[in-house]
């Protein structure tokens, strides 16, 4: 895991440092928003659907060179994202029950990224792909459940598999650490940049604690982002 995150800060430093190519010397800075798909990877499992919100922040990238084809740039954002889980509840034949329940985890969220991109610098199209690690700081956390909540005759709510240790239990971890990565296409014009990009995070951090005596021994995100994002140039 620290090896991992080593060598995406080394790439992201190659990138601003290294001038093997044509020098650059291109900052732009502008605004994304997007929706984020997420998932919590427990176990023991939870049966879930993708906990869907919004997401959104601000964008900072510097491009340092052109090397063959491709234009080498660091990319940084300071983003609001919404994660969690939504639980997909039946009880123990597979039978959907009236029970629903959604946790909802607001972070704020810093991705470091190492770009290539390939096509027109100026004007027209590119194509990119980007990766690094991201951080992210847990601001706030709340519990969306219906009213009906369907117990069994041990008096615990009717699970599958006998999991309802998640309920009313708070978050351990409000600092998040991972993997980020995506693909995009840009849209270079004198007004400005546009962008539209998929990305994927996987947590290597857990929400809840994961020691013996914890009950989940893993409790980490795992994210679809779809966002847009424009950019100015400021240099």
């Amino acid at each position: 895991m620290k090896k991992i995150l080593f060598l995406t800060f080394f790439l992201c430093s190659i990138i601003v440092r290294a001038q093997i190519g044509e020098y650059r010397n291109d900052m732009c800075i502008g605004v994304n928003a997007g929706v984020t798909l997420n998932e919590v990877g427990f176990d023991p499992l939870i049966a879930q659907n993708y906990h869907t919100s919004p997401t959104m922040g601000i964008t900072f990238r510097y491009t340092s060179e052109k090397f063959l084809t491709a234009y080498c740039a660091f990319q940084a954002e300071l983003n609001y994202a919404r994660l969690g889980w939504n639980e997909n509840i039946v009880d123990a034949n597979l039978i959907p029950l009236p029970d629903t329940y959604k946790r909802n985890i607001d972070y704020l969220q810093m991705p470091f990224f190492a770009r290539l991109a390939w096509g027109k610098e100026k004007k027209g199209l590119m194509f990119y792909f980007l990766v690094g690690p991201q951080i992210g700081f847990m601001i706030n956390e709340s519990e969306e459940r219906s009213a009906q909540w369907t117990l069994n005759t041990n008096g615990i709510p009717n699970r599958p598999n006998g999991v309802a240790e998640q309920y009313d239990l708070k978050v351990k971890n409000k600092f998040d650490y991972g993997i980020t990565g995506g693909i995009g296409v840009e849209l270079n014009t004198n007004c400005g940049h546009f962008l539209v990009e998929g990305r994927y995070y996987y947590g290597l951090a857990d929400v809840f604690g994961n020691a013996k005596r914890d009950f989940f021994s893993r409790s980490n995100h795992s994210t679809i982002v779809a966002k847009v994002s424009y950019l100015i140039d400021i240099n």
